[in-house]
């Protein structure tokens, strides 16, 4: 599979839902990582990301108009160490303890299926970056109904070892818009990593759909020393 262009798999698409990139920058030095939120109901479009001890949280930008809190209040990204998880829901607390436990990203997923929101059935996407050592690597993972099944959940995980630079692998909830929304197919795709945290930031949130986008967080984690830093978009201030 070749690599394709983040920002126009972006542009050329309304409504991936969620999304999660993962990947190395261009000149090797330094592990990335960014997570959009969509939505398409007012109670969907009401949230902003916010900081949370190492990582960030969901919350309603306006408490008042918050209608079902269950799918979309959630920590997205939480940190375990020298491992940063990354998620599109409450799976991430399910990963975190499970791997404060010692069980591995996969086994800590087995708990769980995708989302109870017929008919859409919306799959559970994780991620994980390990950097440790001044090594890198990291992984995916996507839960997802057969074909429209919920009696049947597939379970598929993705391995990265030795990253290479200028490289991600871009993995999203949805095909594309639809009812039912279809889910995301195939593997993670592979995509070029370019720029540095506000170039690479500026990028993703500008090539989103400006009716559909809600929030973006990236990270940028030093492979050599393990110091981070973060930016956070919110399309409601």
């Amino acid at each position: 599979m070749y690599m394709k262009n983040l920002e126009q798999e972006l542009k050329e698409n309304a409504y991936p839902g969620r999304g999660i990139v993962i990947g190395e920058s261009r000149d090797g030095k330094t592990a990335v990582t960014a997570y959009f939120i969509m939505g398409r109901s007012s109670n969907s479009r009401n949230r902003v990301f916010v900081e949370d001890g190492n990582g960030i949280r969901t919350q309603a930008f306006d408490p008042a108009k918050l209608e079902d809190p269950s799918l979309i209040i959630y920590a997205p990204v939480r940190v375990l160490g020298n491992k940063t998880i990354v998620t599109n829901g409450d799976q991430t607390d399910t990963i975190y303890e499970g791997m404060d436990h010692q069980l591995t990203f996969e086994q800590s997923l087995r708990s769980r299926e995708f989302e109870p929101d017929a008919p859409n059935y919306t799959p559970r996407i994780s991620g994980v970056l390990h950097v440790e050592n001044q090594k890198y690597s990291y992984a995916m993972s996507i839960l997802k109904s057969n074909q429209g099944n919920p009696d049947s959940c597939l379970r598929f995980t993705f391995a990265y070892e030795n990253p290479v630079p200028g490289m991600g692998h871009f993995i999203h909830t949805y095909m594309h818009d639809g009812n039912p929304l279809p889910s995301f197919e195939g593997e993670p795709k592979p995509v070029e990593i370019e720029g540095n945290i506000d170039e690479f930031t500026d990028k993703v949130w500008n090539s989103l759909n400006e009716d559909n986008k809600v929030s973006l967080f990236v990270r940028f984690i030093d492979i050599e020393t393990g110091k981070w830093e973060s930016r956070i978009v919110n399309k409601n201030k």
